[in-house]
């Protein structure tokens, strides 16, 4: 192992101190505009800003100005092919909301045609989805029936997509989206998974054709309403599912009748004064977030394909906005599902025109065609749901998180167990307490590595992962792997105690060179708090009790501030402090060998004495 020049150093800068306002600033900028929205406005006149400003909230006026013919094509036929599946979706959708199917179709008429403004993804086809409408049947639901007071449960449910969209909205403008990456991707795969599960153990309903059913969604009670009735099973709705023909003569459940016209305003019909107006809020919120997590994430994985990018908060912005529109005329709630926006993709979309071509279809259906729909089968829908639910069950990424994250299975398999046996959100505040539950575990018990050196280089990394690092005689290196605050310097200050202790243990059990100095390498530490300072003095005090010395090496910006205002710098002396591993372990076995060479002179000194 080489030795750099160990006796001229590179001094470890501190980085000059900013004004108290520019550095919150900065920190808020870094915090909430990551992406530097800003950007394309600097130097710009104040009309251009002006219309920089309106396509960014507005992106249709950015990208319709330059819509060609050719363009257009495309998203005729894609939106043609999605209305062709938004109409039946949104019927059986609507059905398990335990809403009006009318209400389905409206949802697929108002809401694409403010998303087509709003929105920044060029795929996403916006609908009703089949866990939101889960959801909403199950929460809203338990507090009012919606078979005895079907009027009420409508206001709730356009009350409940009412706060949603201002959840969502309110979101994006305050640029909170971080708030959604809470809901992992385990956990989504989970979640959605069982609630996948449950909508198609609900469909045993019409399949079965039975009338009465139970309210709950836990696989207990949808088996035991279903053998209950072992008497009123319908042998026709069973031959269904391999004879669709030969059921339609036979079957007397159908939709009913579907009204023609637009959607009619439904501002007044917004419950707020309703005693339920706290089960509406929570149902909101609960379904919003939902709606966001699948929808942005829907929209950043087709925008991969493409090689275009999405803006997370513009897209809460609209989400917000079309379902706090929707809410106002007759609809329910609306994300971006995948199934649909995957159908839109394939169909060849160029533009978030396609909606606009989805919601003109959808109100030919409504103006013209309803009445069509009056002797569709409910069986027919439940198929329909299964079908489309069957897709949602992904166990192969299930298999793929066992294989990478054991945790992150635990985790998906927590919220589809808990949506199957309890209830959705059972399952939901499962999956993200465990997830919260392992994150705060991670900051409370970081990862301490000993590191070691790789042969023939000045390159130190941990033992663990390249066994070939050796030790340094005399010279433990540890490397902390996560900023130091409150919640964790209690436990780094035992664990580097027990590293001190095991490594004093293990050179006295082998006879090697006693341990003489303790390297930190803090380069992973990227901040720390005043309890982090109080714990890197405690280690040196500890340290210095058993006759070592403590080293640092390559403390970041923030760090190094904080130790140099609460004078632990100068308690460690400068000399300790170093920019590289490589450079503070040099600086120790020159020491080592200097104080070698003392002793030796000492040693001669004293025999030539005693002589």
């Amino acid at each position: 192992m080489g030795n750099p020049c160990y006796e001229c150093p590179l001094p470890v800068a501190i980085p000059p101190e900013k004004p108290f306002l520019e550095s919150v600033k900065l920190g808020i900028k870094e915090t909430l505009f990551p992406d530097d929205p800003f950007r394309q406005f600097k130097n710009q006149p104040a009309s251009r800003k002006f219309i920089l400003g309106m396509q960014y909230f507005v992106p249709i006026l950015e990208w319709a100005p330059r819509y060609t013919f050719e363009l257009f094509k495309a998203d005729l036929i894609a939106g043609i092919t999605i209305a062709s599946l938004a109409v039946p979706q949104g019927i059986s959708y609507a059905s398990l909301a335990s809403l009006p199917p009318i209400i389905g179709l409206y949802s697929s008429f108002v809401p694409p045609l403010v998303y087509a403004m709003l929105g920044s993804s060029k795929d996403l086809a916006v609908g009703t989805v089949a866990v939101a409408s889960l959801l909403i049947s199950s929460m809203l639901g338990k507090e009012v029936n919606p078979n005895e007071n079907a009027k009420l449960y409508v206001q709730l449910a356009f009350t409940a997509t009412f706060f949603s969209g201002v959840f969502q909205a309110a979101l994006g403008f305050l640029r909170l989206g971080f708030i959604v990456d809470f809901l992992s991707h385990a956990t989504i795969v989970g979640f959605m998974g069982g609630a996948a599960t449950v909508v198609c153990l609900q469909q045993l309903k019409g399949i079965l054709g039975l009338v009465r059913f139970s309210h709950g969604t836990d696989l207990v009670s949808v088996m035991r309403s279903v053998f209950s009735q072992t008497h009123q099973w319908r042998w026709e709705s069973g031959v269904l599912g391999c004879c669709f023909l030969f059921f339609l003569v036979l079957t007397r459940y159908v939709i009913g009748n579907l009204k023609k016209g637009l959607n009619p305003v439904s501002v007044s019909e917004l419950a707020f004064g309703s005693p339920y107006l706290g089960t509406a809020i929570k149902t909101g919120i609960i379904t919003g977030v939902i709606a966001l997590a699948e929808g942005v994430a829907v929209g950043r994985s087709f925008a991969m394909f493409k090689n275009y990018h999405i803006d997370g908060n513009k897209e809460m912005i609209a989400f917000g906005m079309m379902n706090i529109a929707g809410s106002c005329t007759s609809c329910y709630l609306t994300t971006g599902p995948f199934s649909r926006t995957a159908v839109n993709f394939n169909a060849g979309c160029k533009t978030a025109g396609s909606n606009i071509v989805m919601a003109a279809a959808v109100m030919v259906t409504l103006l013209f065609l309803t009445p069509l729909f009056h002797y569709v089968p409910v069986v027919v829908l439940s198929s329909i749901i299964i079908a489309a639910m069957l897709g949602l069950i992904d166990y192969e990424a299930a298999i793929g998180l066992w294989k990478v994250d054991k945790c992150d299975f635990v985790v998906c398999m927590s919220a589809y167990i808990g949506v199957v046996f309890g209830s959705v959100e059972t399952g939901l505040i499962i999956a993200v307490t465990i997830s919260l539950l392992r994150m705060l575990l991670s900051v409370a018990r970081p990862r301490t590595f000993l590191l070691g050196n790789i042969p023939n280089s000045m390159i130190f990394r941990s033992i663990d992962q390249y066994p070939v690092a050796n030790n340094v005689p005399g010279v433990l290196i540890l490397q902390i792997d996560t900023p130091i605050y409150f919640a964790n310097a209690n436990y780094l200050r035992e664990r580097i105690s027990r590293w001190i202790y095991e490594e004093e243990e293990k050179l006295k059990s082998t006879g090697g060179s006693s341990l003489q100095y303790v390297i930190l390498d803090l380069s992973a530490v990227g901040s720390t708090d005043t309890s982090g300072i109080s714990m890197l003095e405690e280690v040196k005090k500890n340290i210095d009790r058993r006759g070592l010395k403590l080293v640092l090496a390559n403390p970041r910006s923030e760090v190094i501030k904080k130790l140099g205002k609460s004078k632990f710098q100068n308690h460690l002396g400068k000399k300790w402090i170093y920019l590289t591993v490589g450079e503070a372990v040099a600086a120790c076995n020159f020491n080592l060998r200097a104080s070698k060479s003392n002793n030796q002179v000492a040693d001669e000194l004293d025999a030539h004495n005693n002589v």
